[in-house]
Parts: structure tokens; C-alpha cells; sequence
């Protein structure tokens, strides 16, 4: 209602790191400013799903092995994530290998990305020369699907979400990337579908 303010939250996740966003049961506890602005009173809400701590809070804690990783705001978190655990754990997406051109330019499989976000390297893998690699993290909208474009990936497998799909497909490599499709884009498992890079966000680590 317009007289209840949002929360604010923590995430407490577990302990296991790898793929840590894919776990069924990630505890995660919600607590701040609920409640009414004409009594000031507080209130903590208990919650097992991002989704609904997303709707629900300003900000967003994400705790690992009993440490803060980041406290933001959920657009932060998802788009611009301080660490790695955070850029796995929050929503979907897979990390691919990259080279760093420059301070602002990676190239990936899929083609070349530009953003603002600091990259560990920042003079470019040509230049440097130490052998040193990254892994850029590509969300399914980071992927679009567009029958028109040359560079294409075979359908893995789908998971129908109403108005759109998310389609695990598998590159030329034998990587497998993530792409959020419009439902009526119906293609079948073993199908080869045209994509192209969309993303404005570029979140790079170094490699594990």
C-alpha cells in the first residue's frame, strides 16, 4: 500500500561456491525499514527467492561464508555485481572465456564487447604479455535471437516461461550460453537459430 515502505535485505547464502544461483535452497533473510512511515516501526520477512527480495527491497546484501560480498541496490547486484560469488549466485547467466583488447574492450566468442566496468587487465593480452585470461559473465538477455545473423548455435534445451523462452544453446566451441527468447520463437532442441551480442553491461573476472 502507498503507506508501507520496502524492506532492505540480506541474502545468506550456502557454502558451496560453484553455481551457487542454480541451488534450490538458498537461505536468504529480508530485514529493514517494512512497515508504517506514521509509526516508524520495522519488520523482517524470511525468504527463500531473489525474485521476491528484488521486488520487495531497496537494497540487497549478499552474505558468503559469513561476509557481506556486496550490499546495493538489486540493479547493481545483477548488472554490475563487486564480485564474482555475486555474479554467480544472483540470477542466471555463464561466464565464457575472454581477451582483453584494452581498458574497455573485450573479445569473446561471440564477437567484441565494449563497457565501462574496471577489467583486471588494463592495457590489453597482446601487450601485456603474462598469459593471464578472463571470463566475461553473459546474461540470457545478453543473447538475442536473430535469424538474420550469420554467427549461430544449436538449441539445447528450452524452459517455456509464458512470454518468452530461455534457450540453453551450444556454439561452435562446445560452449553453452544462455538467450531469453519472445515465445513465439519456437524453434526445436537440435535446431541451429541465428544470434547476436546485446549486452551493455560487460562484468569480467579473472579466469578460474
Amino acid at each position: 500500500s502507498a503507506g508501507t515502505r520496502r524492506c532492505t535485505s540480506v541474502f545468506i547464502s550456502g557454502e558451496n561456491g560453484h553455481h551457487a544461483r542454480q541451488r534450490r535452497n538458498p537461505a536468504a533473510i529480508m530485514t529493514g525499514s517494512g512497515g508504517s512511515r506514521a509509526s516508524g516501526t520495522t519488520a523482517m520477512l524470511v525468504t527463500h527467492d531473489q525474485q521476491e527480495a528484488f521486488a520487495m527491497a531497496d537494497k540487497v546484501g549478499v552474505m558468503h561464508a559469513g561476509r557481506i560480498e556486496q550490499w546495493d541496490r538489486p540493479y547493481e547486484l545483477y548488472h554490475r555485481p563487486a564480485t564474482r560469488y555475486v555474479a554467480d549466485f544472483i540470477g542466471q547467466g555463464v561466464f565464457l572465456p575472454a581477451e582483453v583488447l584494452s581498458a574497455r574492450n573485450v573479445a569473446i566468442e561471440l564477437g567484441e564487447l565494449k563497457g565501462d566496468i574496471p577489467l583486471p587487465c588494463q592495457q590489453g593480452c597482446a601487450t601485456c604479455g603474462k598469459g593471464c585470461h578472463v571470463e566475461v559473465l553473459l546474461r540470457p538477455d545478453d543473447v538475442i535471437h536473430d535469424d538474420a545473423s550469420p554467427l549461430k548455435a544449436e538449441v539445447r534445451r528450452k524452459v517455456f516461461r509464458g512470454g518468452d523462452f530461455i534457450y540453453t544453446l551450444r556454439l561452435r566451441s562446445g560452449r553453452e550460453v544462455l538467450a531469453l527468447v519472445p515465445s513465439h520463437h519456437d524453434h526445436a532442441i537440435g535446431e541451429l537459430i541465428g544470434i547476436r551480442l546485446d549486452a551493455d553491461h560487460v562484468i569480467t573476472f579473472p579466469a578460474q
